[in-house]
């Protein structure tokens, strides 16, 4: 999850940055984010395993795909809303394309842009679970395993247990951003 987040908030971070200005190209890169989510998780494990194998790494490649529209879309929403006033005192006073980015929009547009994160992490929690069909790591094996043994006395515990599992971690995710905006959002913008 935490390398899948991490590929998901660099990619989608700097495609965001890179297109917010260009409306054509930011129709693009919507369209082909938001085509990764149209694809059913157990075809993209199909798809990825022969390519990359069993385990973690189709469940990374999976999981980065399906993080980065909610990140992309927030990235320019956040960049696009800066007030053109403030941009424009900004390069008035002698800051370049770079300073100003780094400076004045992005910390204007961190607000939304943490809420694109926010998302991308609570999907991909719940996504993660199927990861376990290509034997990759997380909660999703307690639900397979007792998905197998319908009918058993622990099917139900052990699907139970493993949906629990994935809320409160939802949950404690959800929690953690929380805090995070807290402690990095200034009370002006917080609203």
């Amino acid at each position: 999850m935490a390398i899948a987040v991490g590929l998901a908030a660099a990619i989608g971070g700097c495609l965001g940055i890179l297109v917010h200005r260009r409306p054509r190209a930011t129709g693009v890169a919507l369209a082909v984010t938001g085509g990764f989510l149209t694809i059913p998780s157990y075809a993209l494990f199909g798809l990825l395993v022969p390519v990359l194998g069993l385990g973690g790494a189709p469940t990374v490649v999976a999981l980065t795909m399906y993080g980065l529209l909610p990140i992309v879309r927030n990235t320019i929403v956040g960049l696009r809303a800066v007030d053109p006033a403030v941009i424009e005192s900004a390069r008035a006073s002698g800051m370049g394309r770079r300073e100003r980015l780094l400076r004045i929009e992005l910390p204007l547009a961190w607000p939304v842009i943490l809420a694109g994160l926010r998302v991308a992490t609570l999907i991909l929690v719940g996504v993660a679970a199927i990861a376990a069909a290509v034997n990759g790591p997380g909660l999703g094996e307690d639900i397979f395993a007792g998905l197998a043994r319908i009918g058993s006395a622990t099917a139900l515990d052990l699907v139970l247990g493993g949906i629990l599992g994935i809320v409160a971690l939802a949950l404690l995710f959800d929690l953690v951003y929380a805090a995070v905006g807290r402690a990095t959002i200034s009370r002006g913008l917080r609203g």
